[in-house]
């Protein structure tokens, strides 16, 4: 298979973009290849700091991500949070054994004074990763739901409440005072970007948190570099987690255009689903490039088929502005 050798920077949150850097890792060589993931969704529970987006990815990208449900370790046992329930332990969020060794190392390397973006490199290495793989930054950003009945922080609305209560906006608390990855940045300014993807993942709770980052949104529009995303809605759904649900309670239509519009100026180019064709002329119109694939990852080879047209929408774009 060949593997084009250019240098590109893929934001992404969890299992719909971790879909998508799996196939972009067989079309690019390790070193042309920079995830920036988000860790608006990390939290302390237990006394262990867990980072569901950041090991999503890890775990996708050394094969260890159980196939069945999405997340976590596959082959996974339950042995410590069945014996946590039967004490009384708050067992809401389901911390299988092998996991639980991920959670361990990390938060003892926090404690030991290593840095987030450290911790993951070791572990991806540890893991048989080459990629690399980098969380927006090492300050704690912490994704808090608005909902009537006041804020939820993220794991609860997602886990604990199981997404039901009604979203009516977000916030990212310390996102204005946080450092940008200094890695991020330089990956930014590395002339030899060829683009930036955005990944299918949640725009609100997944990317807004990464883009909220002052240094790092502003590294952005400063690159010349070309920005293409993925839209994470088909025919007015998403496939995996609540963007179709947030749009509906925010009063934003469940269409892909809609999704282009809340991304606004950032893009240069946006790739939707062949459900969604219909709308390509319209989110043309508003001066963002537009193509139509099939985006639905059900396998490895749609995966990569995606990556790959990704990359060659990235490609053309590039070109186009240095003509």
């Amino acid at each position: 298979m060949t593997r084009q050798r250019k240098r590109i920077l893929a934001l992404t949150g969890g299992v719909g973009g971790a879909k998508l850097c799996l196939g972009l890792t067989h079309c690019l060589d390790a070193d042309a290849l920079t995830f920036v993931v988000n860790t608006g969704d990390d939290f302390e529970h237990l006394g262990l700091h867990i980072c569901p987006d950041l090991d999503t990815l890890l775990y996708t990208l050394s094969d260890q991500a159980d196939p069945d449900r999405g997340w976590g370790r596959r082959e996974e046992s339950w042995a410590c949070l069945e014996t946590l329930a039967s004490l009384g332990g708050e067992s809401w969020f389901r911390l299988g054994d092998r996991d639980l060794a991920t959670h361990l190392l990390r938060t003892d390397a926090l404690a030991r004074g290593h840095s987030l973006t450290e911790i993951t490199a070791t572990l991806a290495t540890r893991l048989g990763i080459e990629q690399r793989i980098l969380p927006m930054s090492d300050d704690p950003v912490r994704t808090r739901i608005a909902t009537p009945d006041g804020e939820l922080a993220f794991q609860h609305y997602f886990v604990r409440e199981r997404c039901a209560p009604t979203v009516t906006g977000f916030r990212f608390e310390g996102a204005s005072a946080a450092r940008a990855s200094p890695a991020v940045l330089e990956a930014l300014a590395d002339p030899a970007l060829a683009g930036v993807l955005i990944c299918p993942s949640n725009p609100f709770v997944s990317i807004d948190p990464i883009l909220a980052l002052p240094a790092l949104r502003a590294a952005l529009d400063a690159s010349p570099a070309p920005v293409v995303a993925v839209s994470p809605i088909i025919a007015g759904a998403a496939i995996k987690g609540p963007t179709a649900k947030m749009m509906e309670e925010l009063g934003v239509p469940r269409t892909s255009s809609a999704v282009a519009a809340h991304y606004g100026t950032l893009l240069d180019g946006f790739l939707i689903d062949e459900q969604d064709a219909s709308l390509a002329e319209e989110i043309r119109a508003s001066g963002v490039a537009t193509e139509v694939a099939p985006t639905l990852m059900v396998s490895l080879d749609d995966r990569i088929a995606l990556a790959r047209r990704a990359l060659d929408f990235l490609d053309a774009l590039d070109h186009r502005a240095a003509s």
